[in-house]
């Protein structure tokens, strides 16, 4: 269901991932939310996979632009950002994740041993 006035209404995640981005990590499991797209204080709409903003200061670059404007938390999105693909933050997502084996596990009797 997209609303062209209020940009977070887009779902853009299903099961807790970035289906249209091939390495987009999963955050099912892990306790942490997908946040929808946001706009900043720029009027620039973040965690829309979209890229372009009319209001971006890339899209009216000139040499007058002062390229620390593009920075800071007005530029990040939470959960729809290209840092989680890296190997540091999917580690991150995964350790956040309980065993496979869980609930059927011991912290500290392999309640296995001799069942073969």
């Amino acid at each position: 269901m997209t609303n062209k006035n209020n940009p977070s209404s887009e779902k853009l995640s299903i099961n807790e991932t970035m289906p249209h981005q091939i390495n987009a990590p999963s955050f099912e499991g892990t306790g942490i939310k997908m946040q929808p797209p946001f706009e900043n204080k720029y009027g620039v709409i973040i965690g829309d996979s979209k890229y372009a903003s009319p209001n971006s200061p890339l899209e009216n670059w000139s040499e007058a632009t002062d390229p620390e404007v593009m920075t800071g938390d007005d530029w990040i999105h939470p959960t729809n950002d290209i840092g989680w693909n890296t190997p540091e933050n999917r580690e991150l997502l995964e350790s956040k994740k309980k065993p496979q084996a869980f609930p059927f596990m011991h912290p500290d009797k392999d309640v296995s041993k001799g069942s073969d």
